[in-house]
């Protein structure tokens, strides 16, 4: 760059930074700066956290929901309900009285009722529902999880009650209904765009019964709503929200401490200690319910060698990557796919040491002693399971090459990221899970179960018969000690198949000036805005 240019172009950044103060300060409540860009909104379509903050926390809602701050399980839509003594059919008794958002695209005729369960349910489990075909990214959650295999029908048992009625018992079910793939829509709405023609708009323009209302997203740089001045539980405290895309943490560090935003999501843990140090703000931190890892795609040879996979385990030194990413403090090693804080997990579980030696020899007795190419695919920016993406790869790609692996890095925006990798192209990918409800099943179904690998949620691409059986058993006892033997057994053939590198639990850490108040942090990593307020 021209030294000449310097100037100029720092006076156009200053005049720019200015405008968008002055934008977020007369058209907004509270500006939140956020890691990535939602991938849609219509939620079932999609997985990613970013994607659920933006339409599950804020437009949508479910029968059931999560206390704040908590896994404990709350009524939602549903007021009560009841489950049968053999755990084979649930009834929920919906609020009445709940509104759908009135918008410039939709006007409600009609308040919530049984029609708009079964809509939202049947459209995920019926290929002959005229919805059902019209999802471009399918239903991941519900094909990863076979809920279509276990849910045997939907009653609806009058205007304001349904009934769940299942095929076998499943001890996960009710917080799996509080999970975003479960979020309630207007039937009526989803009815009017399919007599337009205009399926398309209901992943662009979401009509909910959620504390906050959808009004325009700018891609790649903000998402906006307004408080819903008729929810159920009151109007929120919120006039304006909006969700400011900044990729870069140490932006959204810059922009938090000149009050563009009152919130910066996920800043680096190495940035903590200065970021607590400033008078003008606080740092929220929690144990979360998170893993970080390095898929290893078992369909792409010689990936599907455990002795391979095995020896990418031994390369990588996770010691290093842990202080290099989330400095003292910031993450605990991991071992299997959820945290040990969570029931199930086995403490006699040993990660894999770092050890050069037999590495190579596993790659030896596999026919690579001279090595093999192979890609690492992450992306820019960074969020709570990988704070520095570049840094990240660049060890993963040194410790390879300590083994005579060669490898390529790839950086792809987070949407496309996470495409891709459901389409099984990458060789290894960076990725990360926040636990969706509190129960161990919602870290390996999703991820690692031979349903999930058939959709492509589980970026191994790994089926082991074992394995899925030990879950599938597992997730059908009421009994917790039972459950939890059986997911120590599907541990230990996990760590032995090697489909993950399993890297880090890390802490969940948000950064926001004093005068916001009633942000709670989630053990699920999900972010919910609706009891925020800013005080004078």
């Amino acid at each position: 760059m021209s030294n000449a240019l310097r100037p100029f172009l720092r006076l156009l950044l200053c005049g720019a930074l200015a405008a968008a103060s002055q934008v977020y300060a007369a058209g907004a409540r509270l500006v939140v700066c956020s890691e990535a860009s939602p991938e849609g909104f219509d939620i079932v379509q999609y997985t990613a956290a970013t994607t659920a903050d933006a339409t599950a926390e804020t437009v949508f809602e479910r029968l059931v929901g999560f206390a704040p701050g908590s896994t404990a399980l709350i009524p939602a839509l549903a007021e009560r309900w009841q489950v049968s003594a053999d755990g084979l059919s649930y009834t929920f008794h919906l609020r009445q009285g709940v509104k759908f958002h009135r918008t410039a695209w939709f006007t409600p005729s009609r308040e919530l009722n049984a029609d708009d369960v079964l809509w939202s349910f049947q459209r995920q489990l019926d290929p002959q529902h005229p919805w059902h075909q019209l999802s471009v990214r399918g239903f991941p959650y519900a094909e990863a999880m076979a809920i279509a295999q276990l849910i045997e029908r939907i009653d609806k048992l009058g205007e304001h009650r349904v009934r769940f009625v299942l095929k076998h018992p499943e001890a996960p079910f009710l917080a799996n209904l509080a999970m975003g793939f479960a979020s309630i829509y207007s039937a009526e709405y989803a009815g009017q765009l399919l007599a337009q023609g205009k399926s398309e708009q209901l992943n662009r323009l979401p009509v909910g019964t959620g504390p906050l209302v959808f009004e325009r997203y700018a891609k790649d740089a903000q998402v906006r709503f307004r408080g819903n001045p008729e929810h159920w539980a009151g109007a929120p405290a919120l006039e304006r929200l909006i969700f400011a895309i900044t990729p870069e943490p140490n932006v959204r560090q810059q922009r938090l401490k000149a009050g563009d935003c009152q919130i910066a999501l996920y800043p680096r843990p190495v940035d903590i200690p200065t970021l607590k140090a400033d008078p003008a703000l606080r740092v929220l931190e929690l144990d979360s319910l998170l893993v970080a890892y390095i898929g290893i795609n078992t369909r792409h040879p010689p990936l599907d060698d455990v002795r391979v996979r095995q020896a990418l385990n031994l390369a990588f030194d996770k010691s290093a990557y842990i202080r290099a990413q989330y400095g003292p403090g910031g993450a605990s090693p991991a071992v299997a796919p959820y945290p040990p804080t969570l029931w199930g997990h086995d403490p006699a579980l040993s990660g894999w040491p770092h050890d050069l030696a037999r590495a190579r020899q596993l790659l030896a007795e596999a026919g690579h002693a001279d090595g093999f190419e192979l890609a690492i695919w992450t992306r820019p920016g960074g969020g709570p399971t990988n704070p520095n993406p570049g840094i990240g790869a660049q060890m993963l790609q040194a410790d390879l090459a300590a083994i005579g692996i060669r490898a390529e890095i790839r950086v792809f925006e987070w949407g496309e990221l996470i495409k891709r990798a459901k389409n099984g192209e990458h060789d290894l990918v960076f990725m990360g899970w926040a636990g969706d409800n509190g129960d161990p099943d919602n870290f390996l179904t999703p991820n690692l179960s031979c349903a999930a690998a058939q959709s492509g949620e589980n970026q191994a691409g790994w089926c082991h018969a074992e394995f899925d059986a030990l879950i599938a058993r597992a997730r059908q006892l009421p009994d917790q000690a039972q459950r939890a033997a059986l997911y120590r057994r599907a541990l230990a053939i996990f760590h032995e198949q090697a489909p993950w590198i399993p890297l880090a639990h890390p802490k969940q850490f948000s950064a926001l000036r004093r005068d916001v108040q009633g942000f709670v942090l989630s053990p699920m990593g999900s972010n919910n805005f609706s009891r925020v307020r800013r005080e004078p």
